[in-house]
């Protein structure tokens, strides 16, 4: 028996929503059963399922330290050599979403929008700074997020190919920590001493204008994508490739192919194809396994917050559905 811990004294929300699948690799000519594991925590671990341990490595770095009073925080963190962040882990300003990405407008708003706050980020697993009345203090934005990076829809592989798929989104945190108005020593409520607190006003989205001056949709202010479709080859703990997934109809003709917010999984097929809902603009896709490229997309009635499945109906038809 074994166990293996992702991160340490977690103090993100940074759970696994998700369990692991399992694929056998070949590395230096060795096979290895093994499983891989995602999260909201913007990283892949890749274990060999009989030992526990990375096949590609896992460094412990120094970790940021917080400030809250009475609360640990871990001297160090688990960072997988390979595969590379799954999600955006960090951010500055040199991250701001560009005019053109978005438009001028939207690009201008996001930069007006950091110098005002000036946002707290010091890379993976920034922590909560601890903000009293008069105090200076930046409120933080938290990269992938509460939100962020893999959801409860987990991932697929393809055992041929080696490759494992997901669906990933940047949705970061704001915030800091405050004492808790509400608290009292020894109360019977369970209430804590310091709470999350968010600044009003403070986000990390700027309006997207029309020709009219309307606001048609709030949007990132860092760059995008802001969701991907990845397929990992686990033999070698590279990406065998990256795509936007999902559309942004708000934005101009020739802009909107930047990744939309999503939700759920993919499903990988022994025909090559790997089928997809899960993005907020509402289309089911089907996408070639070895290369990510779009191959077919149908609007839906909704979006789909489930991951597809395929049965075979009695006329030996394929059919997929979700």
């Amino acid at each position: 028996n074994w166990y293996y811990q992702t991160v340490h004294h977690e103090l993100w929300d940074y759970n696994f929503p998700s369990p692991p699948v399992l694929i056998d690799i070949v590395k230096d000519g060795k096979k290895i059963p093994a499983l891989a594991q995602v999260g909201k925590i913007g990283y892949m671990f890749i274990l060999d399922r009989v030992t526990g341990k990375p096949v590609f490595g896992v460094d412990e770095k120094p970790a940021p330290q917080g400030k809250v009073p009475g609360e640990r925080y871990s001297p160090t963190q688990p960072i997988p050599v390979k595969p590379p962040p799954i999600a955006r882990v960090s951010f500055t300003k040199d991250d701001l979403v560009r005019a053109t990405d978005t438009t001028p407008e939207h690009a201008k708003a996001c930069e007006a929008w950091f110098d005002k706050w000036r946002p707290y980020n010091v890379g993976p697993y920034t922590p909560w700074p601890y903000h009293t009345d008069g105090d200076d203090t930046k409120p933080a934005i938290v990269f992938p997020g509460l939100d962020g990076s893999v959801n409860w829809g987990g991932l697929a592989t393809d055992p041929k190919l080696g490759y494992i798929f997901l669906v990933t989104k940047d949705a970061p945190a704001t915030g800091w920590m405050v004492k808790n108005p509400k608290y009292t020593p020894g109360n019977t409520e369970g209430l804590v001493e310091y709470i999350r607190g968010n600044p009003q006003g403070f986000g990390y989205t700027a309006p997207v204008l029309d020709a009219s001056g309307k606001t048609v949709a709030n949007l990132p202010c860092f760059r995008p994508p802001w969701g991907q479709m990845i397929a990992v080859n686990a033999n070698t703990g590279d990406f065998a490739w990256q795509v936007p997934l999902g559309l942004v109809d708000a934005l101009p003709e020739g802009k909107q192919n930047v990744g939309a917010t999503n939700s759920a999984g993919p499903i990988a097929t022994a025909g090559g194809l790997v089928f997809v809902g899960a993005t907020k603009d509402a289309r089911l896709r089907a996408l070639d396994s070895k290369t990510g490229k779009e191959l077919w997309a149908g609007k839906l009635p909704y979006s789909s917050t489930a991951v597809p499945i395929t049965f075979q109906g009695k006329s030996g038809k394929q059919y997929v559905a979700i």
